[in-house]
């Protein structure tokens, strides 16, 4: 059959473009070639807004010599939008017009919240939750024409329903059947009130008026519906009437028409060809009398071999017993039959997300290198499909998604997001921060933001505005102060009185547009503003009258419509690289697809769950079964993968959960092994990918991590001062030493400092001091005065009364344990020096060197001088001690012996030095460790001489001006959290990545 003579056939005709081919391309250099000047006078019917704009493309493609008048190209999903001369307004002139999506969720919400019997009450969230599906619930019944009021009532009360297996439903069946029988009684009665239609009944209205008016008068013009395979009654119809006209036919996408009689008898709901077979046995349609379009007629050997491999592998269940023939009868027309059908296609399995989004990301990168040539990723995993264009930006590439962007990711939505954390946690530090300073807030330029941020909002969480404030004036911030009331002023516009959904929404614009830069207009700029202006009024209109309990619940509420609303900003690019749905991509093709997501659940995608409607429920009102949607997705599955070039890439991990493979891969899989072949894998793609982000064999000079910093300051910058505490750095991590006292840098508080453990450390090295300089009493009258100071200690350290009653409980255990700690220690009534201070000198070549110390506390006795540390956590050990990595104590001892204490006099120090004593004081534990033990020759003397003399080496050393302060000396005895200056000495690169030079360079440990 010749182009040309597209009409000249009998009607009714139904054409099909066979899977691989390029629908769309295929389809208008047919009509170009068949209508020639009659073109510009063709309506044509698609799916989809998008298949109409991709169909203009194509037209467009086919013109590139020269100007072409276009044909109407209309999407069935859209005739609402009337353009001449396919003007349908008249149509629907004395319809009601159609309720919008937004208004028709809050009246379902409404109505769901007055009817439906819950023994728990149903909060504004979960009702907007059932209206969405509810509103499915009307639009399965509107696209499937059915009248539900009767079968609903018959699901509850009809007896004989029992012989059909629907007479045992669940309790809570019966609740939701009651329920929907009263939706569907009151839905048409709210809209009558509202003078509003349902906009999917408005549409199918609509469709059958227009097939009415061209049964009556059938159109004159061409007409092709293109692209859709009919799945709802009215649709069908219409391409049932298009068939007949005498200028009129119907294009398929996909249609097999090699499978066997037998075989296509069995085609069910989930089969690729399910919902096209249901059409044709609708129209009473043979598969003969459908005819291949014209321009789609080619003898590509490999592309034909391909669906015949896809069709074969997918075919229904109960055929596939005589796989074994149906390998045989293709190999017996040709050896290579099955090989020639996986040629072009390649499977890759990633092993987790971030991996296959690299494989994918790599596959679309590289198909640029061949000037002209296209790729497009194809999936329903919209996750998948944000991880494959943030991995395309490593080369400033940005495909084209059709699933545009969320706006809760866009800067106003993240402003907006920022407001709502605020409104539930409103003095939350880091939350705060993440407001003002963002980019379209008017505080983010302000000079004084950052001393807000240091004085103010560092440290422990605050309690409220004026803790915040008292901190700014206490360090005497007087313009950061000034500038957070002004912050705090603008909070008033949302701590106005709410009630329903609009008066919450208001409030919040009101309080967004107080704090967005240029008097709020620049909250609302571009797509994203325009997205974000559009939701909140339309919510503001829509939202009067429905109510919502609490704060909680409108952030609820809001968060998700900023997840679900789209932004769609279009340009910026690139016009070759593509990302699609699986549904979008039925009419696309591309020079290289990758089908990624052939996973179980993802696609297909598992079938969703009616709060309202079981599978029998669903069957007995005469709605679709889940397994339509499967068949769909095969539908497309198979329309992608039979296109000449093909990645198919998988996943063994998901979201760190284990993935099962789509079950048309694995059947695929399962055909072709039978037949002694194997899907091509390419497995160095896979190490490709994994190159990229692994280290690099042979590392360029600029691109060499980071050596283990040891910098060499001045002697004359060096410290000639430190408490014993910063010696243990000296020792471990002599960079720490080096930034806190040469580079005179200090750690910052971080903001929402989890201060409670240090807070409740302090308290109780206050309450023990206090309790031994107090000569407190012994016995219970010593636990009692141990708790209230305790108490009394947490309260001043600001601790909230929720903190407090978590550590009340744990009062008296630690008391007990204290004052027993207490009795043994007070046992021969020692001289006790709680908290005093002392020094030593040590003398160097550039002057004297002063160590000091604050014991917590020093115990004279008659045998000797003891020196007590108390530890909440864990204390050294002392083999620790003993090497010189922790000398707190033994250089204490040092200066008790050699130089001044404060209250201790030489008479004190003849007694000699007893025992150097760690108590570890935990929540239910005091636990006493002496440095000295069986293992441990030494004496306390001997100890504090060691370390002394260990001391003054080291010094020694540092005053050589090639000796450099190395980064974690001893990383054997580096602190659980690390130290205060590890980014900044780039620990990460050197110590994971490895530093040869800088270890074989780095100081030995003593």
């Amino acid at each position: 059959m010749q182009s040309r003579d597209l009409f000249v056939t009998p009607a009714p005709r139904w054409y099909s473009i066979p899977s691989g081919r390029p629908f769309l391309d295929d389809l208008a250099r047919g009509l170009c070639e068949a209508l020639g000047d009659d073109l510009p006078q063709a309506l044509i019917l698609t799916p989809t807004r998008r298949g109409a704009r991709q169909m203009a493309h194509a037209f467009t493609d086919q013109c590139r010599a020269g100007a072409l008048l276009l044909p109407q190209v209309r999407a069935l999903g859209d005739l609402e939008e009337g353009e001449p001369p396919f003007d349908l307004e008249h149509l629907g002139l004395e319809l009601p017009p159609a309720l919008s999506s937004t208004r028709r969720r809050f009246e379902l919400a409404k109505l769901i919240k007055a009817h439906y019997e819950s023994d728990v009450p149903l909060n504004a969230r979960t009702a907007l939750e059932m209206a969405d599906s509810l509103a499915k619930f009307f639009d399965s019944l509107a696209l499937e024409e059915i009248d539900a009021s009767d079968r609903l009532d018959r699901l509850v009360h009809d007896p004989q329903l029992l012989h059909e297996g629907l007479g045992g439903l669940a309790e809570h069946w019966q609740v939701s059947a009651r329920f929907l029988a009263i939706a569907v009684d009151l839905w048409p009665k709210r809209l009558k009130d509202l003078d509003m239609m349902d906009p999917s009944q408005r549409l199918v209205t609509l469709i059958h008026r227009l097939g009415d008016q061209w049964e009556k008068t059938p159109p004159t013009h061409p007409v092709i519906v293109a692209g859709t395979t009919g799945t709802t009654p009215a649709t069908a119809r219409l391409m049932g009437l298009v068939s007949k006209f005498e200028q009129g036919a119907v294009v398929l996408p996909g249609l097999d028409l090699s499978l066997a009689e037998d075989v296509w008898a069995q085609v069910g709901d989930s089969h690729p060809q399910g919902a096209m077979k249901a059409l044709l046995d609708r129209h009473r349609v043979s598969r003969e009398t459908v005819n291949t379009w014209p321009v789609s007629i080619e003898a590509d050997r490999a592309r034909h071999a391909r669906r015949r491999v896809l069709n074969e592998a997918l075919r229904p269940a109960e055929a596939t017993t005589d796989w074994r023939a149906q390998i045989a009868a293709l190999k017996a027309a040709s050896d290579t039959a099955i090989r020639d059908g996986l040629q072009g296609l390649t499977h890759i399995e990633g092993r987790n997300d971030e991996e296959t989004a690299a494989v994918i990301a790599l596959l679309m990168r590289e198909a640029l290198e061949t000037p002209g040539k296209t790729a497009a990723l194809i999936t329903p995993d919209i996750t998948l499909s944000r991880r494959v264009t943030a991995r395309l930006s490593r080369w400033g590439v940005r495909p084209d998604s059709s699933a545009g962007e969320a706006l809760i990711h866009s800067p106003a939505g993240r402003f907006l997001h920022s407001l709502l954390d605020l409104i539930l946690e409103p003095f939350d530090a880091v939350k705060l921060l993440a407001l003002l300073k963002h980019p379209l807030c008017r505080f983010a330029d302000e000079r004084d933001l950052n001393t807000l941020e240091l004085k103010g909002l560092r440290g422990a969480k605050p309690r409220d505005a004026a803790e915040i404030l008292a901190r700014l004036n206490k360090k005497e911030a007087f313009e950061a102060a000034a500038l957070w009331q002004d912050y705090t002023h603008t909070t008033t516009y949302y701590e106005t009185p709410k009630t329903d959904l609009s008066s919450f929404v208001r409030a919040l614009t009101v309080w967004a547009e107080s704090l967005a830069a240029n008097a709020g207009q620049a909250l609302w700029r571009g797509a994203a503003g325009a997205s974000a202006s559009a939701l909140l009024s339309d919510l503001m209109s829509e939202g009067r009258d429905f109510v919502v309990e609490d704060d909680q619940v409108f952030v609820d509420i809001l968060r998700r419509a900023l997840r679900s609303t789209t932004v769609r900003t279009g340009g910026h690019t690139h016009p070759r690289l593509s990302v699609l749905g699986a549904i979008e991509a039925r009419m696309f093709s591309a020079d290289r697809l990758i089908l990624a997501g052939l996973e179980e659940g993802v696609w297909p995608q598992a079938a969703e769950v009616d709060p309202f409607l079981s599978r029998p429920m669903r069957k007995a009102l005469g709605l679709p079964s889940p397994e339509r949607r499967t068949g769909l997705s095969a539908h497309d599955f198979v329309q992608s993968a039979s296109q000449p070039e093909v990645w198919m890439v998988t996943r063994q991990r998901r979201e760190g959960e284990p993935q099962v493979q789509s079950r048309w891969l694995w059947r695929l899989e399962t055909l072709t092994t039978g037949a002694g072949e194997h899907i091509p894998t390419h497995p160095q793609w896979l190490d490709w990918a994994r190159r990229m982000d692994g280290p690099l064999s042979a590392v360029p000079e600029a691109l060499k991590p980071a050596a283990r910093p040891q910098p060499a300051p001045p002697v004359e910058a060096r410290p000639l001062q430190l408490p014993v505490t910063q010696v243990e750095m000296l020792e471990r991590d002599p960079y720490a030493v080096y930034a806190r006292y040469v580079l005179k840098l200090k750690p910052l508080d971080r903001p929402n400092e989890p201060f409670e453990a240090l807070r409740r450390g302090t308290a109780i090295h206050a309450v023990a001091e206090k309790f031994a300089a107090d000569d407190a009493p012994l016995g219970e009258a010593g636990v009692q005065v141990f708790c209230d100071l305790l108490e009394a200690q947490l309260r001043a350290e600001n601790l909230s009364e929720a903190q407090l009653a978590l550590q009340r409980p744990l009062f008296p255990l630690l008391a007990r344990e204290y004052v027993a700690f207490e009795a043994e220690r007070r046992a021969d009534r020692p001289r006790l020096l709680i908290e005093q201070s002392g020094e030593l000198k040590i003398g160097l070549p550039r002057g004297p060197f002063i160590l000091t110390a604050k014991a917590d506390r020093v115990e004279v006795h008659d045998r000797g001088v003891d020196v007590v540390d108390f530890k909440t956590g864990q204390p050294p050990s002392p083999k620790a001690v003993i090497a010189g990595f922790y000398p707190q104590l033994t250089l204490t001892a040092a200066i008790l012996k050699y130089g001044s204490f404060g209250g201790f006099e030489d008479v004190h120090r003849a007694k000699g030095l007893g025992e150097l004593v760690y108590v570890r004081l935990g929540q239910d534990v005091v636990k006493p460790r002496l440095v000295h033990d069986k293992k441990n020759p030494l004496t306390a003397d001997e100890m504090a001489d060691r370390a002394l003399s260990r001391l003054k080496t080291r010094l020694t050393q540092y005053e050589n001006p090639k000796q450099g302060y190395v980064s974690w000396r001893a990383p054997q005895y580096r602190m659980e959290r690390g130290g205060d200056y590890d980014q900044l000495a780039r620990l990460y690169e050197w110590h994971v990545l490895g530093d040869r030079e800088a270890e074989s360079t780095s100081e030995d440990s003593e």
